[in-house]
């Protein structure tokens, strides 16, 4: 077998518009197309003693065995090799059973697709399980638990942390949507101008001052000080002299901390003899150059969390132990305790197994201990310095025992070091009365303090204490989201999302779009290029000057990783017309409409589906959505429209020359389309056909039909507005236009705007694509022979897998299937196709530039408009007479 292709979903998708993490693998079985599993002996017993929990896959079946009885049946491997994703992932603690295998429409190669957890993982997967299957297939060995150890690793490297993790899943439970900006933890919740963000417990609105000083153990414990918060007795020392000074000054038993350490580390409890303050004084050095000597205060350790100024969780933390039993050893008995299924590799469960370090072996050396000692019955033996889960500790939530003056005290805490979010450590023998009374002490205020042991306490209730930070950063009333307008199609979706950005950027909002040409924040062009995917599109929504956007969604970026957003205000379908198929396993247009179909799916309930209601495909999209739906036409007596108009439904449609808005039979009419400059004066019926979807959103955005007018008024087609679609250029005696039209659909409506307008001749310049199918490129020269008079062939700059002569060759086909007679010159180079058109123009004729490089061809044809103006120039000041 081999792998020809891995992606990963991201986003909805074509594969499903609901689960958002899918790898889509393409895997060409090669020889194994014809050798299906009951063909190969000894293949199931060996899957099955491998994977014996496989047996909960029903597959199609639909009951326990399922998968087992197809496999006995005879399947295909790529289907083995979704179940066998899917299992590693499961046993690596990560339940993942979405998967489907189907044809990518070549002999014996399918899109394997399943679902994962993370990326980095479900990729490992991969690759892993076709690993796996062909060593089941040879009858070898293969060292499984040696990848499930590394799919764990590479979960516990790439996932958010607990803390991070549940104010994640707290915002997605309230339909904030979210956005990861790095490999570690800082993550924006919410789009845009309305964005937050948060790394780990740490948020925007987050004083840095505060965390400054809570970062600082000598300024927290000075202010804590000064505000009468009873805290140990200790010393800031950097050097040991200074340290000789704490001892003797602070007593023993003693505490010893780098100044700014955090989870634990270079922490060293209940020192009691000069050679182990130096010891812990060296071990405390590696983390901070300052560091705190402190007295041992003896109690119970408690984590007070407080969020938005208010206790919202205590837990009572128990440091990683283990209980003698009088005949166990420590080691085996913390093998005991770390078979509970509630602890974990890393951040895996809501325990952490306790691993035997250098740390550990040294508190036991302390007691005599070693590992293989075995303790008394009922013994406590303490393995760890700190309490903290990571090192193996457990918590015991105690919320509702902490005494409300110890309440009022974390309250004011919170206060004076100025955190919104924080955990205070304090020791003391019972939290259920006052700090003063039990001669108790606040130990550490922590910014940034980790959830875990509240989420999922070792006893007591869990504290959804991630509610509390999505509701400080977006109280009641306010918003995540900005409005957004996604648009796709075939044709048109590039001049349909820049008039409605001009629309909207009119109404005052601040606009962020994306297109085939770039994006722009602000009609400002920050990225050039096709920009048409989910990274361009998360671009603008991570942008936190935008408040509104408008993003083009092309059929590349949906097969190679979904949309780069989850929901969406509007969402619009212009056409589907056949255009790249025979690419990533798209051979049909059924297909291809199913891939456009994804925007329309992804409309909010509250939001609106614009569908072109003349085509039949879009048209249909309209099945099993979820929101309001409009329809657009060219064509008020559409059936289909007239329908919709009787159900009180929202269209708009081409009637009498007006582009009218119909709500239910009531029309309101916004402008005659000859005043629509972007319709060339009503000659551009496909132009006329963008404005109506565009026209929708603008009246469902609640915008006045007079503002709606001036901007269709105030639209220009030019290559500041429209580069590349339809950019006309009026020389002295000839004119050239420029568009992007490149493929069968397009040219046939450029068509009937050519066939409307002077000229003559019409000379056309195009080119064959490389990634579509051959009769779409001998189409392509059919229709340009009915077009033009004549017509230069150059060649696009991206041959994509195609050979020169091939692409024109099968553009000549075309062109003499209609007029074998044709004038047809070819020039390979675009530059010098578009220069030679130019300099053997002759009065009246029109040319037509069919550019897939539109900056490049825009220049160039700039370039000749501003030499003839300047030739003109000087003739016309040759002319006048000198009269000094």
């Amino acid at each position: 077998m081999k792998i020809l292709e891995i992606n990963a979903m991201r986003g909805p998708n074509y594969w499903s518009v609901n689960r958002h993490k899918l790898i889509v693998m393409v895997l060409d079985l090669e020889h194994l197309e014809e050798k299906p599993t009951n063909k190969i002996e000894g293949f199931l017993e060996r899957l099955s003693e491998m994977f014996p929990t496989m047996v909960e896959h029903r597959c199609s079946i639909g009951t326990r065995g399922g998968f087992f009885q197809r496999v006995q049946e005879g399947t295909w491997m790529g289907h083995v090799v979704e179940h066998i994703a899917l299992e590693i992932q499961t046993l690596a603690g990560m339940n993942c059973g979405f998967g489907r295998t189907r044809s990518y429409g070549q002999h014996g190669v399918y899109n394997v697709v399943f679902d994962y957890m993370e990326e980095k993982v479900g990729r490992f997967a991969a690759k892993a399980s076709v690993r796996i299957a062909e060593a089941l297939i040879n009858g070898e060995s293969y060292d499984l638990a040696s990848d499930i150890q590394e799919m764990r690793e590479l979960r516990e490297s790439e996932r958010l942390g607990p803390s991070t993790g549940s104010i994640i899943a707290e915002a997605e439970s309230r339909g904030i949507p979210w956005i990861r900006l790095n490999k570690y933890s800082l993550c924006q919740l919410g789009y845009g101008a309305n964005q937050k963000r948060i790394q780990a417990t740490v948020t925007s609105q987050t004083s840095s001052i505060g965390v400054e000083i809570a970062c600082d153990k000598e300024d927290t414990k000075f202010l804590l000080e000064q505000a009468e918060v009873p805290i140990p007795k200790g010393e800031i020392v950097r050097t040991e002299e200074g340290l000789k000074d704490a001892v003797r000054y602070v007593g023993y038993p003693l505490v010893v901390k780098p100044i700014n350490g955090n989870h634990g580390r270079g922490i060293t409890t209940n020192i009691n003899s000069w050679e182990d303050a130096l010891e812990a004084f060296e071990q405390a050095k590696k983390v901070s150059k300052s560091v705190i000597i402190e007295k041992f205060i003896t109690g119970e350790d408690y984590r007070l969390l407080v969020i938005n100024y208010k206790l919202v969780a205590a837990a009572k933390r128990t440091a990683a132990h283990v209980v003698g039993d009088g005949k166990s050893t420590i080691q085996q008995l913390v093998d005991v305790v770390n078979q509970d299924p509630k602890r974990g590799y890393g951040h895996e469960q809501v325990l952490t197994r306790i691993d035997i370090d250098a740390l550990s072996l040294g508190i036991l050396e302390e007691k005599g201990y070693t590992v293989d000692t075995v303790l008394a019955d009922g013994e406590f033996c303490k393995l760890k310095d700190t309490a903290n889960l990571s090192t193996g500790g457990t918590a015991e939530d105690v919320l509702d025992h902490v005494h409300p003056y110890n309440i009022f005290m974390a309250e004011r805490i919170a206060k004076i070091i100025d955190l919104d979010i924080c955990g205070i450590d304090i020791m003391t023998s019972d939290i259920g009365l006052p700090l003063t009374e039990t001669g108790g002490a606040v130990l550490e205020v922590n910014a940034g303090p980790g959830f875990r042991m509240h989420l999922a306490p070792t006893g007591g209730l869990p504290r959804n204490v991630a509610a509390h930070v999505v509701d400080m950063m977006y109280p009641p009333g306010s918003t995540s989201r900005i409005p957004i307008v996604a648009v796709t199609g075939t044709n048109g979706k590039t001049t349909t999302t820049r008039l409605i950005a001009h629309m909207v950027r009119m109404k005052g909002f601040k606009v962020g779009y994306t297109t085939t040409d770039g994006v722009y924040i602000q009609n400002r062009l920050l990225m050039k290029g096709d920009c048409t995917g989910p990274s361009s599109a998360e671009f603008v929504l991570k942008d936190p000057t935008v408040d509104f956007a408008v993003l083009e969604c092309a059929r590349g970026g949906l097969l190679r990783a979904g949309l780069g957003f989850k929901k969406c205000d509007i969402g619009i379908v212009t056409n589907v017309a056949a255009d790249h198929l025979g690419l990533k396993g798209i051979h049909t247009i059924e297909q291809l409409a199913k891939v456009k179909g994804v925007i329309p799916e992804t409309v909010m309930p509250g939001g609106y589906a614009i569908l072109n209601a003349d085509d039949e495909l879009v048209y249909d999209m309209n099945k099993n959505l979820k929101c309001n739906v409009a329809y657009f036409s060219m064509d008020e007596n559409n059936p289909r429209i007239q329908q919709h108009m009787r159900r009180g439904g929202l269209s708009a449609i081409y009637e009498d020359g007006y582009i009218t808005i119909a709500k239910g039979e009531w029309k309101i009419r916004v402008i005659k389309a000859v005043n629509v400059p972007l319709t060339f004066g009503g000659k551009a019926a496909f132009m006329i056909q963008n404005v109506l979807p565009a026209v929708l959103t603008g009246y469902i955005q609640g915008f006045a039909i007079e503002d709606i007018r001036v901007a269709l008024e105030t639209f220009i087609p030019s290559p500041g507005q429209t580069p590349g679609r339809l950019n006309m250029f009026e020389f002295r005696n000839f004119q050239v236009m420029l568009d992007y039209a490149h493929n069968p659909a397009g040219f046939r409506a450029l068509q009937k705007m050519v066939e409307k307008m002077d000229g003559h001749p019409k000379i056309g310049i195009i080119a064959g694509v490389g990634d579509r199918r051959d009769e779409d490129t001998i189409e392509l020269g059919s229709i340009a022979a009915e077009m033009f008079d004549e017509i230069i062939i150059r060649q696009d700059k991206n041959l994509r897998g195609r050979t020169e002569e091939e692409l024109i060759g099968l553009i000549e086909s075309g062109v003499k299937s209609i007029d074998p007679m044709k004038k047809v010159t070819v020039i390979p180079s675009e530059k010098e196709a578009i220069t030679y058109a130019v300099r053997n123009a002759t009065a009246g004729t029109l040319i037509v530039v069919s550019s897939d490089v539109v900056p490049d061809a825009l220049n160039l044809v700039m370039s000749f408009k501003e030499e003839e103006s300047k030739r003109l120039y000087e003739i016309s000041n040759e002319d006048i007479p000198n009269l000094s």
